[in-house]
């Protein structure tokens, strides 16, 4: 903090107040700077881990021009690792969601992920084979073995491949090629006056599936979410897109493959949240987590051997 603290009276500023906003589940952390003057912003510090700075701004650059409103940036220190961001208070989605808004925010959401969808893509990384399989084995070396200390025998582990490789290509089936923020859910997604939609931590975005934001949204791991309605939403999303080709059950597919390869890397994240990262809050939405990949294999029978395995290391 006092490097911090040290940046800001760099800046000019004398008189202020720093509160901790988030440490977030990387390694960047939040402050709030408040000014004599009641003015505020947001410092990003990404000190311990400096190279990610560099991708914030490019995205941020890359999302501007997608007219996708993301906090602005006012001033910069590259080489310590600081950014200073417009302050969007503090109202995310996930404050605001209930039944009478549902429809409303939900949507104004599924609109910035169509902006998102048409920004530059050139130079990101590919969400391809080797990064979705990469994810998805998260959860067997953190969450099967760090967090439930279970190994799986040769026949077990035989069957986990294939199902996991199965899910990969299910996922690989639908339109590639779109810009994918990869974390769009309800805590990254705020509401700072006038309705208007703001999107943060989106530096990690990637090359990838047309469905993958549409997920995170939807499915998302710290709301429970009425899987009809949610199907509705996932339609009106095909018909924006133009996907006129396309039926519905196979957009439906693609929908639950996508968000069924998500949450098998999300039990993964989060059981290495708790033990590499020391931040074990996490671990309280793996039940959640757990219920939609049930959901999933209920409705496709291809998926009984990934529940078998899940069903024995619950009991």
């Amino acid at each position: 903090m006092q490097l911090v603290k040290a940046w800001v009276e760099n800046l000019g500023y004398k008189n202020y107040k720093i509160e901790v906003v988030s440490a977030d589940a990387s390694y960047r952390k939040y402050y709030r700077l408040v000014l004599e003057n009641k003015q505020s912003y947001i410092i990003m510090d990404t000190s311990i881990q400096k190279e990610s700075i560099y991708p914030f701004i490019d995205i941020s650059v890359r999302l501007l021009k997608a007219k996708v409103q993301v906090p602005r940036v006012y001033r910069q220190d590259l080489n310590n690792g600081y950014l200073l961001l417009e302050d969007l208070g503090n109202v995310h989605l996930l404050n605001i969601l209930n039944d009478m808004s549902y429809k409303l925010l939900y949507m104004k959401s599924i609109y910035e992920i169509l902006k998102m969808q048409k920004a530059d893509t050139a130079g990101l990384g590919l969400y391809d084979e080797t990064f979705l399989m990469f994810e998805m084995g998260l959860m067997q070396e953190w969450y099967f073995g760090r967090h439930l200390g279970i190994c799986l025998n040769d026949e077990e582990q035989a069957s986990l491949d294939s199902m996991l490789s199965y899910i990969k290509d299910q996922v690989l089936s639908q339109p590639q090629g779109f810009f994918v923020h990869r974390d769009f859910h309800s805590r990254n997604i705020m509401f700072a006056g006038k309705g208007k939609v703001w999107v943060i931590d989106y530096q990690d975005a990637l090359n990838g599936a047309l469905t993958y934001d549409l997920v995170s949204l939807l499915k998302d791991v710290y709301v429970r979410f009425d899987r009809q309605k949610m199907l509705e939403l996932v339609i009106e999303f095909k018909l924006l897109k133009g996907l006129k080709d396309v039926s519905d059950e196979q957009m439906i597919r693609w929908f639950d493959f996508t968000g069924l390869q998500r949450h098998i890397k999300i039990l993964g994240i989060f059981a290495r949240l708790k033990y590499r990262d020391n931040k074990p809050a996490y671990i309280n939405d793996i039940p959640l987590t757990l219920a939609y990949i049930y959901e999933v294999i209920a409705l496709y029978p291809e998926l009984e051997p990934l529940k078998k395995i899940l069903d024995k290391i619950s009991l």
